[in-house]
């Protein structure tokens, strides 16, 4: 604990010692210079990356570490400084914009390097003058404000490391999502869309173009896996599924680049989305070439879908057809002019003036020895004569960030100054108050473009839709062939012309990558165990269920009326099924039934003219009219068994049916009754025929008759039968019937008759053997024993026949029966009296009685 205080101590005494004596503000390493400088009042400062990489030394820790050498010089940083120049050339020229005040601007080379370009980025801040003060060190940032980077990753260092000094980094070409976070990097704005719109573009388009399953290379750096994490996060939500996701970076050695080779070759899909640089697909579309992976189709990003540099190198057509998104093509008046005019960069920096020019013109100042084949730069050489990257304008939409950004500051400054006539001051303001000025600034360009930008720092997000095609001369083109617009509504955002692309291998045939076909409507996906959503099978709807759309996931039911089509995509409604007067088997049976009533028209008319012969008055002709009336009710009744089944008909048929049969049964009782009391009145000293004479025998028909009046009376007052779509029996059909209502009181109407006809049958069974003048009960006892043969197995039939057809049994029965009874009572007597006239006497009908 006291040891604590000592330190304490001596901490305060040194904090005192240089309050007094004044603070010492040193730099630490070496002094930074930058590439290209021009004094101003306000300086602008840039970092960009002049070279693409930097030399790997072996650091042993043992010594101090040299200075990092940069390698290969990039022409596209030259064209970025151009345009930061030329707009810093025209505020200061406009007297409208800052009047009275100079920019100024220093741009320093990241090399491509994190760690290099944050260290521009402090040299930027703090100056790189050593100086003792007599106030402490806290003198105002050297740059109001920084462009650039133009790779992801270091600009994230670089808005990482001077975020807290609330310094604005203004990137050009940054898309990472990553830098849209404001608690990460607060200070970081860029003047082109941010991955989120870009990867949520890409995943559209790639859906609209129908491809489900598809691979992906991306950049093993904060760009590319920051791009491609948002990619996959929208892709399935669309229902996009990728089969493999590989990173790459190109200073991986050549087993790692086998090893993707190799998991491309053995993959399915046909599509590939490369979210990677210019320098990545360079050494790719070389791998990609010697190892014959070819005929894929290319989905890009801006990072590269539109690099001529690119296209140039892929010379055995690997990107052929490739599609991507790219910043919308607007122009800067004068800027294309300005950039390939040199002369502004030989004046801001001699040094890296000489190395561009050198590599420019591929020609040396200084030849090392004689025996260099190396061409003597002569300093005459013109531009018109070559053609390279920096002579490309491709990237204009590029350079138009770095001149809005350059403008975003010139117009906070103008406004946060109040200029009008002159600004009233040139004292650089306060970096917080700047940041906050600048993160509201909103403009016009001399274009007419509109520059601000959104609560994450980013602009609106547009974008091109480029196609990689070949002109007659088999010259790369990168041809519009559509737009994104994410500040359209949903469904208005992606259009293509597609009669205007060209796919991979040259075809005008979208390519089809997808992991299993698209389910045809009828059908519906079933997810494959252990495999994405996009790798499925289709399975058939169930009966009554459809769906009417493409890979559709679920079927739908039916609505209860309705069933599906044969090719479950369609609802139809339900057939409905009756027993109509229109098909055949109700038009035979309503013939049976007109014929049947026909027919006992015809027998009682014969009857009638009949009737004072033997044979009819012999055999109770009153009961015998009565019969044949209930018989033709009879036949007539099975009619409103047929057609569509209604109120009225479902209560007619089943009453009309038991009251008719009761009739017609108690008429066959009487007569049998009759015989028998007839036979007994034969009998010596038998008076019983006055016990049942013709009132008795019209009462017993009325009193079993009314019984069955009366059970019909109560099944229709408690539960009457109803018409009733029966959707149990078919699932395809509708069964339209008669519901019984009460089944209690059908089985008692159907059971009364059975008891009925029943009795009858004993009592015509028990007189068979009487005289034959008597012999009618013997047709009564044939025709009972059809009457029941017919209703007994009537009861299986009715209960297991399906739809009409328990309607059609019905009527079956109903006529059967009434045929039978027709027949069997009537016929023998018909026979006597058209053909056997001589046999129709009373000597006749009364000879065996009086032979015995």
């Amino acid at each position: 604990m006291e040891s604590i205080f000592i330190l304490l101590h001596v901490v305060m005494a040194i904090i005192n010692f240089f309050r007094i004596n004044g603070t010492f503000c040193s730099l630490q390493g070496e002094l930074l210079y930058p590439q290209l400088s021009k004094e101003g009042d306000i300086i602008v400062g840039g970092i960009l990356p002049f070279h693409s990489r930097w030399e790997v030394t072996d650091l042993s820790y043992l010594v101090k570490p040299p200075p990092a050498k940069c390698m290969s010089l990039d022409f596209r940083a030259f064209q970025f400084s151009q345009s930061l120049i030329y707009a810093i050339e025209e505020i200061n020229n406009n007297s409208s914009l800052l009047p009275g005040i100079s920019l100024g601007y220093k741009i320093y080379d990241s090399c491509s390097s994190t760690a290099i370009g944050v260290r521009m980025a402090m040299a930027l801040v703090n100056g790189n003058e050593n100086a003792v003060l007599d106030e402490p060190c806290t003198k105002p940032a050297q740059v109001q404000a920084i462009v650039g980077e133009t790779y992801s990753s270091v600009s994230m260092a670089i808005a990482n490391s001077i975020g807290p000094f609330s310094i604005p980094v203004i990137s050009h070409y940054s898309t990472c999502e990553c830098l849209s976070s404001k608690q990460k990097y607060p200070s970081f704005l860029r003047t082109i869309p941010s991955d989120y719109y870009q990867s949520r573009a890409l995943a559209e388009m790639v859906k609209y173009f129908g491809w489900t399953w598809v691979g992906a290379i991306r950049r093993d750096d904060d760009y590319g896996n920051s791009g491609m994490a948002a990619f996959i996060e929208a892709a399935e939500q669309l229902g996009i599924c990728l089969e493999y996701t590989l990173p790459f970076f190109r200073t991986y050695s050549q087993e790692k680049v086998l090893r993707i080779i190799e998991q491309i070759k053995s993959s399915t899909s046909r599509v590939i989305v490369g979210f990677v640089d210019t320098w990545d697909l360079e050494i790719l579309v070389q791998a990609f070439f010697e190892h014959n992976v070819t005929g894929y189709q290319w989905v890009g990003t801006e990072a590269w879908i539109f690099d001529l540099e690119l296209a140039t190198a892929d010379k055995y057509s690997i990107l052929q057809g490739a599609i991507g998104l790219s910043i919308p093509n607007t122009t800067v008046t004068g800027l294309k002019e300005f950039i390939l005019d040199i002369h502004p960069l030989k004046s801001a920096g001699s040094d890296i003036f000489t190395r561009f020019w050198e590599a420019l013109f591929k020609c040396k100042y200084k030849i090392q020895n004689d025996s260099d084949d190396t061409t003597v730069c002569t300093g005459q050489e013109k531009l018109s004569e070559v053609e390279n990257t920096f002579t490309d304008m491709s990237l204009m939409p590029i350079f138009t960030n770095v001149y809005k950004a350059v403008y975003a500051v010139a117009h906070t400054l103008h406004d946060l100054f109040g200029c009008t006539q002159t600004c009233p001051t040139k004292k650089q303001p306060d970096p917080l108050t700047f940041l906050e000025h600048l993160k509201r600034v909103h403009f016009q360009t001399k274009e007419g473009e509109e520059v601000y930008f959104d609560k994450n720092g980013d602009p609106p997000a547009k974008y091109e839709i480029i196609n990689w095609q070949k002109n007659k001369e088999h010259q790369h083109e990168f041809v519009n062939v559509g737009f994104y617009d994410s500040s359209f509504p949903a469904r208005n955002r992606l259009a293509v012309n597609m009669t205007s692309v060209v796919w991979a291998r040259n075809t005008n045939q979208v390519p089809v990558s997808v992991c299993s076909e698209s389910c045809p409507p009828g059908t519906r996906k079933a997810v494959q165990k252990g495999k994405p959503i996009c790798c499925f099978d289709c399975i058939p709807c169930a009966e009554g269920e459809i769906s009417n759309m493409t890979d559709g996931i679920k079927c739908t039911q039916c609505h209860q009326d309705y069933w599906s089509n044969p090719s479950r995509d369609k609802c139809i409604k339900k057939e409905t099924e009756f027993l109509s007067y229109e098909e055949t088997m109700g038009i035979l049976l309503t013939a049976v039934s007109i014929i049947g009533a026909f027919i006992t028209l015809v027998i009682a008319i014969m009857f009638f003219r009949y009737k004072n012969t033997p044979i009819v008055r012999a055999n109770n002709s009153e009961l015998s009219f009565l019969l044949l009336f209930s018989l033709s009710l009879c036949f007539l009744c099975s009619l409103t068994f047929i057609g569509r089944p209604s109120e009225w008909s479902c209560v007619l048929r089943h009453t009309a049916f038991g009251i008719t049969f009761v009739l017609c049964i108690s008429c066959v009782l009487g007569k049998t009754i009759v015989v028998l009391m007839a036979f007994r009145a034969t009998l010596p000293g038998s008076n019983v025929m006055k016990w049942f004479g013709p009132p008795q025998q019209r009462l017993s028909v009325l009193a079993f008759t009314l019984i069955q009046v009366l059970i019909c009376v109560l099944w229709l007052t408690t539960s009457p039968p109803f018409p009733y779509n029966n959707m149990h029996y078919y699932k395809d059909k509708i069964i339209l019937e008669c519901h019984l209502g009460s089944t209690i009181g059908f089985w008692a109407v159907l059971g009364y008759i059975g008891l009925l006809a029943l009795l009858c049958f004993i009592l015509a069974f028990l007189a068979r053997k009487l005289p034959d003048n008597f012999n009618e009960a013997k047709f009564i006892t044939f025709s009972m024993l059809i009457f029941c043969a017919v209703w007994i197995t009537f009861i299986p039939a009715y209960v297991s026949s399906p739809g009409k057809f328990t309607v059609a049994v019905e009527i079956f029965a109903i006529l059967a029966s009434s045929f039978g009874l027709l027949f069997c009572i009537f016929l023998p007597k018909c026979y006597i009296i058209i053909l056997k006239p001589e046999k129709n006497t009373k000597k006749q009908i009364m000879g065996k009685v009086l032979a015995k």
